[in-house]
C-alpha cells in the first residue's frame, strides 16, 4: 500500500502507475470486442461473488463517515446495499451489451483525385478519473474505459477508499480471467493529496485526459492545476421551470420526483421557478406536495403570500447545490424570466421545462445553454444509463469534445485513414 511508504515516494510510485497504464493501454487498443466483453461479464460476476466483502468494506466507510460528522446527503451517496451491488453488476453487463465504438467509421468520403478518406474512432489512451464519495464510480469508470479501449487510473475519495478497493479487486479478477492486463484498471492506493497533484501533472505524459467527478472545490482544483485536457463535471445546480401552460398534476409529479427521488445525485432539482402569471394555480400545490415528501422549501420574498411560515431564500440559495431534501422556489416573469434566472445561476448541467405551450418549449430549448434540457420530464433522467449508454463517468458541463453524459463514445477520439491508388501531389 502506498499509504505505507514515505511521502517522498509518492511521485515515483505514481509515475510507475502511469507507465504501467500506458503499456496496458496499447493492449486494450487492439483487444477484440469479444475479449473486452468477456472481461466485463467476468467483472460483473466477480462483483456479485464478492458482494459480502464489498458490503463489509462499505459498512466500515459509512461508520467512519458518521463518526466524522459527514452529512446525511453525503452518506446517502456513499452507502451500498445488496440492491446497489446488483445494480453495479447489471450496469457492467449493460456496458458489455453496447456496441464497441473502436474502429467504427464515423464518416467516409471520396475526393476528386481518387483518394478515399474515412474518420474512425480510436481510444483516448489513458484516462485519469478523480472522484469523491460514490463507490459505484469505481465500477462504472473502469468498465466504460475498458469498453472504449482505454486504460484508467482511478483516484477515489478517502471516505470511500475501502469500498473502492474492494470493488477494484473484483474488476482485476475480471481482467485476469479474460487475459487482459490487470494494469488496465488501476486504483491509486493512497489518500495523499500529492497523488492527485501528480495525476493533474500528467504522470510524465502518461495521462491523456482527466475526468473529475465531485464537488465544486474538487473540480475547481482540477481545472486550475491540470496540465492535460479535462472533461469537467461541475456541480448539478439544476432548475425546473413551470410555465402557466403546464398541467398541474404533471407538474406536481415531475417536481416531486426531480427533487425527492434521490436528493444526493447531481441531477436532483435544486431550484423551482414558477410562472408569476400562474402563481395562484401552482405555488401552493407544488410547495405542499414537496413538503408532504419531507422537503424543506425556501421561497423568495415575492412568494410569501403563497408560502407563509416558510424560510425565505437569500442570494446564496440560488447558487447552492443542496444535495439534500431542500429546494429554493421563485416566481419569474414567464419564460423570459426563467431564461434570465437560469442563465445567471445555472451550472449548465440540467434544466427542465413543464409546459404545453410549444413556443415556450422552443425558446427554452433554443435559448438555454446547458448540457441537458428536458421537456415535461424529471431532471433525474440526466443519467448515462437512462440515455441508453449503459452507464457514465459523469455529466460533462463544458463544451469541448464531450458534453452531457460521458459514456463509451465520449471516451474515444478518432483518426483519419486515407486510401489511395498511387496518387502524388503536384
Amino acid at each position: 500500500m502506498l499509504d505505507q511508504v514515505q511521502n517522498d515516494d509518492v511521485t515515483a510510485v505514481m509515475r510507475e502507475i502511469g507507465k504501467r497504464a500506458r503499456a496496458a493501454a496499447h493492449a486494450l487498443a487492439i483487444a477484440p470486442t469479444a475479449v473486452k466483453n468477456r472481461a466485463l461479464h467476468a467483472m460483473a460476476n466477480a462483483i456479485e461473488a464478492d458482494s459480502d466483502d464489498i458490503l463489509a468494506a462499505n459498512r466500515k466507510d459509512v461508520a467512519a463517515a458518521r463518526e466524522n460528522g459527514i452529512s446525511g446527503a453525503f452518506i446517502n451517496r456513499l452507502e451500498l446495499d445488496a440492491a446497489g451491488i446488483a445494480a453495479i453488476a447489471e450496469g457492467i453487463r449493460a456496458i458489455a451489451a453496447l456496441d464497441d465504438p473502436i474502429g467504427d467509421t464515423i464518416a467516409e468520403w471520396d475526393r476528386p483525385n481518387g483518394l478515399t478518406i474515412s474518420r474512425v474512432r480510436t481510444p483516448l489512451g489513458v484516462i485519469g478519473v478523480i472522484y469523491e464519495s460514490r463507490p459505484n464510480v469505481t465500477a462504472d469508470a473502469g468498465a466504460l474505459c475498458l469498453k472504449a479501449g482505454n486504460a484508467v487510473i482511478l483516484r477515489g475519495g478517502s471516505d470511500s477508499a475501502r469500498s473502492a478497493r474492494a470493488i477494484h479487486t473484483a474488476l482485476k479478477a475480471g481482467l485476469a480471467e479474460a487475459g487482459l492486463p490487470e494494469d488496465a484498471i488501476q486504483i491509486v492506493p493512497t489518500t495523499d493529496r500529492a497523488a492527485v497533484g501528480e495525476m493533474l501533472a500528467g504522470l510524465s505524459g502518461n495521462i491523456d485526459v482527466i475526468v473529475p467527478r465531485g464537488g465544486k472545490s474538487l473540480v475547481a482544483r482540477v481545472q486550475s492545476e491540470a496540465r492535460v485536457p479535462v472533461f469537467a463535471h461541475l456541480e448539478g445546480l439544476c432548475h425546473i421551470y413551470v410555465d402557466k401552460s403546464a398541467d398541474l398534476d404533471m407538474a406536481r409529479a415531475i417536481v416531486v420526483n426531480a427533487k425527492m427521488r434521490r436528493t444526493g445525485i447531481c441531477g436532483a432539482a435544486e431550484t423551482l421557478l414558477i410562472d408569476r402569471a400562474a402563481a395562484e394555480k401552482f405555488a401552493t400545490p407544488l410547495i405542499e406536495a414537496l413538503e408532504d415528501k419531507g422537503c424543506l422549501v425556501r421561497v423568495d420574498h415575492d412568494m410569501i403570500d403563497y408560502a407563509r411560515g416558510r424560510d425565505e431564500a437569500d442570494d446564496t440559495d440560488w447558487t447552492t447545490e443542496y444535495l439534500d431534501a431542500i429546494i429554493s422556489v421563485k416566481l419569474v416573469d414567464g419564460i423570459s424570466g426563467a431564461i434570465e434566472h437560469i442563465g445567471k445561476y445555472s451550472s449548465h448541467h440540467t434544466e427542465a421545462v413543464i409546459a404545453e405551450d410549444h413556443e415556450v418549449v422552443a425558446r427554452f430549448f433554443n435559448e438555454i445553454d446547458s448540457a441537458i434540457l428536458l421537456h415535461n420530464a424529471s431532471t433525474q433522467f440526466a443519467d448515462g444509463g437512462e440515455f441508453g449508454m449503459g452507464a457514465e463517468i459523469g455529466i460533462a458541463t463544458g463544451k469541448m469534445h464531450a458534453r452531457g453524459p460521458v459514456g463509451v463514445e465520449q471516451l474515444t477520439s478518432f483518426k483519419y485513414l486515407v486510401r489511395g491508388t498511387g496518387q502524388t501531389r503536384t
